[in-house]
C-alpha cells in the first residue's frame, strides 16, 4: 500500500496540469477565505475574476521571466481596468476603449508567444471589468474598487506563479521533455508503417499522416526549446540538471532528424523483396525505438530511471544477419535495394545508439555550439517591427484583430438592445468564440454552446441540492479549478466548468441564480451567431489562399539546408547553429504547410475544391524533406572517414543545381504562376544531374540521395503546377 501510495503521489507531482490546478486551488481558496473572514463577499467575485484574468496571461517561463511578465500584466490589466472603471457611465466611450483595446491587444500578439497571451487576457479583463461594475446588485462597488480588485486578484495569482516557478523550475523543461519524446515515438510507430511490404497499401495516405505526425513533433521540439531557453543564460553554458536536459533535447533533434530520413521509396522493394523477411525486420526495429522513445518519455515525466537495455538491439542484430544473408545469396534483382537498405540499417544503429546516450546519465560535459536560437524580442525596437509588419490587410493577424473588434461592436448593439446591465456575456462569447481560422472558429462554437447547455444543467441541479452559500462558494472554485485544467484538451467539459462557476459566484452574490440561466444560454447563442457571422463577412481569411505561399516558404527552406547539409560532406560533421536552424526551418515550414492544408480541410467546400492538389504538395514536400533529412543524417563526424562521406565536384554542383530548382519552384508558388518545364533552365540542369548520379557505378550515399533529390524534382514541379492551376489567387502575389 506505501508503494502505491508513493507511486501515486510520484505521478500526480510529475504532472504540469496537477500542479497549475494546484496552484489555482491555492489562489482561488485564498480569495475565498479572505472574503468569509473579513465579511465582505460583495468582493468576492472581481478579486476571483483577476485571478482567472492573470492565470490566463500565464506562459512558461523562469520565475525571473514571470517576474517580468508579471510587471507588463498588471500594467496592461491596470491601464484598461481603470480606463473601463472612469467610462463605466458613458456607453459609447466604453464601446470605444473596448474595441481599441481588442485592435490594439491582438497585434500585440506578433510580439511573441508571452505577449499573445497577455495580450488576450488583457482583452478579456476588460470585459471582466464591465460586467463586474453592474453585477453586484444590491452590494454595488464602485467600478474603481472594482478594477483595483480586480488587479489586485491578478497581482495575487501572478505572486503564487512566480513563487512556484522558483521553487519548482526545471520541472516544465522535464515536462516539456517527455511530451517530446513520447511524440517521437508515436512518430517512430507511424513511420514504421511505411516499410510494411504489403500491395496495395495507399502510401499517399500514409505520407500525408506522416506530415500530421512530422508537425506535432515539431510543436514539441519547439516548446522544449522555448523551456530551455527561459531557462538558460545568455552568453553561458547550461550546467547541472539543465545541460543533462539540454543535452537529451539535441538527442531528440539527432532522433528527429534520423526517423525523418527517407533513403528509397520503400515500396518499390514490395515486389523484389517480397519473400524476405528484411523489411518486417526493419519495421520491427522501428516498433521498437518508438517503445523505446516512449518508455524514456514516461520516465522523464515520473522522474525514475528508464529501461536501459532496451529490447530492439536483438532486433538490429536481426536486421543485420538478415541482410547479411541477403548479400550471400548474390541474386542480381536484389543488388539494387541491397545498398539503401544497408544504408538504413545504419540509420537505424545509430538511432538507437542515441537512444542508448539519451537513457545513460551525462558522463562528460557539453562540447561544441550549444546555444539555441531565442526568438523573444530583445528591445522596443524589435516589438515595434514586429507589429508594424502585421499593418496590412494581408497579414492574417490584422484581419483577425479587424473582425473580432468588427464582431465586438456589433455584440455590444446585441447588448443594449437586449439587456445593456448583464448582456457583457454576449460579448465575452464573441470574444471566445471568433478565432483565426474558420476550423477553430466552427469548433470552438459548438463547443462553447455544448459545453454552456450542459454547464446550466449541472449548475441547475447543484443550487437545488446545495443551497448553502458556502458549499456554493466552494462548487465555484472548483469549477474555476477544473476550467484551467481542462481548457486546452476538453474544452466542452472546460466551459461547463466555467459556466457552473459563474452561476455560483452570481447567485452567491445577489441569490438570483436561476434567473441568470435562460439569459446565459440566449447570451450565448446570440454571440456565437455574431462570431460565425464575422468570421464570413468580415475580411474571411481563407486558408486554401495561403497555401501556396505556405508551399513556398517549405520549399525555400528545403532548399537552404540542402544548402547546408551537403558541405559538411567535405568539412565533417558539424551541428552548430546555423545547421540547427536551417534545419529547424525546413521542418517549422514543413509543419506550417501541413496546418495549413489542415484548417483548409475544415472549411466549406465551395473554398477548398483544390484540396486535392493541396495534399500531393505537401506529400511531395514532405518526401523532399525525408531524402534531405536522410543525407543529414548521414554526415560522418571527420571528413573523409568514411567512403560515403567523401565530398566530390560532381555531387557540389549537383546540390546547388537541386536547389536553384526548388527555388524556382518556390517563387512560382509566390508568383502564383505555373513552375517552368524540366526542358529548360534550371529544370534542365537539375535533370543533367540527377541522370549522371544516377548513372555512376555503385554510387556513394551523397550520390544516390542526390539522385533521389533529383527524382523528386519533376513530381513536385508537377504538384505545384496543379495547385497554381486550381487554387485561387492568393491575398498578395509576389511580382
Amino acid at each position: 500500500m506505501e508503494a502505491f501510495t508513493a507511486q501515486w503521489l510520484q505521478r500526480l507531482g510529475a504532472e504540469i496540469a496537477w500542479g497549475y490546478a494546484a496552484r489555482l486551488a491555492l489562489a482561488l481558496a485564498g480569495v475565498l477565505a479572505l472574503g468569509v473572514v473579513s465579511g465582505h463577499e460583495a468582493q468576492m467575485v472581481p478579486l476571483l475574476l483577476g485571478v482567472f484574468a492573470s492565470a490566463l496571461a500565464e506562459v512558461d517561463d523562469s520565475w525571473r521571466g514571470r517576474l517580468k511578465a508579471l510587471a507588463v500584466t498588471l500594467a496592461c490589466f491596470g491601464g484598461v481596468g481603470f480606463a473601463v472603471a472612469h467610462l463605466a457611465s458613458q456607453p459609447l466611450a466604453m464601446l470605444g476603449a473596448l474595441l481599441a483595446c481588442s485592435f490594439v491587444f491582438t497585434l500585440l500578439g506578433a510580439i511573441g508567444g508571452r505577449y499573445r497571451a497577455i495580450a488576450a487576457a488583457t482583452i478579456i479583463l476588460a470585459l471582466y471589468a464591465a460586467i463586474s461594475e453592474p453585477a453586484q446588485g444590491p452590494a454595488h462597488l464602485p467600478a474603481a474598487v472594482v478594477a483595483a480588485l480586480l488587479l489586485a486578484g491578478a497581482a495575487w495569482y501572478g505572486l503564487l506563479s512566480v513563487l512556484w516557478s522558483a521553487a519548482a523550475p526545471l520541472l516544465p523543461v522535464r515536462h516539456a521533455l517527455a511530451g517530446l519524446y513520447l511524440t517521437l515515438g508515436a512518430h517512430l510507430r507511424l513511420k514504421a508503417g511505411m516499410f510494411e511490404p504489403v500491395r496495395g497499401v495507399d502510401l499517399r495516405a500514409r505520407r500525408l499522416q506522416l506530415a500530421r505526425s512530422n508537425a506535432r513533433v515539431v510543436a514539441a521540439l519547439n516548446t522544449a526549446r522555448d523551456a530551455i531557453v527561459a531557462r538558460s543564460v545568455p552568453g553561458r553554458a547550461p550546467r547541472g540538471a539543465l545541460a543533462e536536459l539540454l543535452r537529451r533535447y539535441f538527442i531528440a533533434q539527432d532522433i528527429h532528424e534520423r526517423v525523418s530520413a527517407s533513403h528509397y521509396p520503400y515500396a518499390d522493394w514490395t515486389e523484389v523483396l517480397f519473400h524476405s523477411d528484411v523489411l518486417y525486420r526493419c519495421q520491427r526495429v522501428l516498433l521498437l525505438q518508438g517503445d523505446a522513445c516512449v518508455e524514456l518519455g514516461q520516465a522523464l515525466r515520473r522522474r525514475r530511471a528508464p529501461q536501459a537495455a532496451a529490447p530492439h538491439g536483438e532486433a538490429l542484430e536481426d536486421l543485420h544477419a538478415s541482410l547479411a544473408w541477403l548479400g550471400r545469396q548474390a541474386q542480381p534483382e536484389w543488388r539494387a535495394p541491397l545498398r539503401p537498405l544497408r544504408t538504413v540499417a545504419r540509420n537505424l544503429q545509430r538511432l538507437s545508439e542515441q537512444l542508448d546516450a539519451a537513457t545513460a546519465a551525462q558522463v562528460s560535459p557539453l562540447r561544441g555550439d550549444v546555444s539555441l536560437l531565442d526568438q523573444a524580442p530583445h528591445s522596443l525596437g524589435d516589438a515595434w517591427a514586429r507589429v508594424r509588419a502585421q499593418l496590412h490587410v494581408r497579414s492574417a493577424l490584422f484581419r483577425h484583430a479587424v473582425r473580432l473588434s468588427l464582431a465586438l461592436a456589433a455584440a455590444w448593439g446585441a447588448m443594449q438592445w437586449t439587456d445593456p446591465a448583464h448582456g457583457y456575456w454576449i460579448m465575452m462569447t464573441t470574444l471566445i468564440v471568433c478565432q483565426p481560422t474558420y476550423g477553430a472558429t466552427t469548433a470552438r462554437l459548438a463547443q462553447r454552446i455544448g459545453g454552456t447547455v450542459l454547464g446550466l444543467l449541472l449548475g441547475w441541479a447543484l443550487m437545488r441540492l446545495f443551497p448553502q452559500p458556502m458549499v456554493q462558494a466552494l462548487l465555484a472554485v472548483g469549477g474555476g479549478v477544473v476550467f484551467f485544467v481542462l481548457r486546452t484538451q476538453r474544452y466542452v467539459a472546460a466551459t461547463a466548468a466555467v459556466t457552473l462557476m459563474v452561476l455560483m459566484l452570481f447567485n452567491h452574490g445577489t441569490g438570483a441564480g436561476f434567473a441568470l440561466i435562460v439569459p446565459r444560454l440566449l447570451d450565448t447563442l446570440v454571440g456565437a451567431a455574431i462570431a460565425a457571422t464575422a468570421l464570413l463577412l468580415v475580411l474571411p481569411d481563407w486558408q486554401g489562399r495561403r497555401l501556396g505561399a505556405a508551399a513556398a516558404d517549405a520549399l525555400a527552406a528545403s532548399a537552404a539546408y540542402l544548402r547546408q547539409i551537403v558541405p559538411q560532406y567535405a568539412t565533417g560533421r558539424s551541428d552548430d547553429l546555423a545547421y540547427r536552424i536551417a534545419r529547424r526551418r525546413a521542418h517549422d515550414t514543413d509543419a506550417a504547410l501541413t496546418v495549413t492544408l489542415s484548417n483548409m480541410l475544415r472549411e466549406p467546400p465551395w473554398v477548398r475544391r483544390h484540396a486535392r492538389a493541396g495534399q500531393d504538395l505537401l506529400a511531395s514536400t514532405h518526401t523532399l524533406l525525408g531524402y534531405l533529412s536522410a543525407l543529414g543524417a548521414h554526415r560522418d563526424p571527420r571528413a573523409g572517414a568514411a567512403p560515403d562521406a567523401a565530398p566530390d565536384e560532381l555531387a557540389a554542383e549537383a546540390a546547388q543545381a537541386f536547389a536553384g530548382r526548388i527555388e524556382a519552384v518556390a517563387q512560382a508558388l509566390r508568383s502564383h504562376v505555373p513552375p517552368p518545364g524540366p526542358e529548360g533552365g534550371e529544370g534542365a540542369a537539375a535533370g543533367v544531374w540527377a541522370q549522371q548520379l544516377q548513372a555512376a557505378s555503385d554510387p556513394a550515399l551523397l550520390h544516390a540521395q542526390l539522385a533521389q533529390i533529383g527524382h523528386q524534382l519533376e513530381p513536385l514541379r508537377a504538384a505545384a503546377a496543379q495547385l497554381v492551376r486550381a487554387a485561387p489567387a492568393p491575398l498578395h502575389a509576389a511580382p
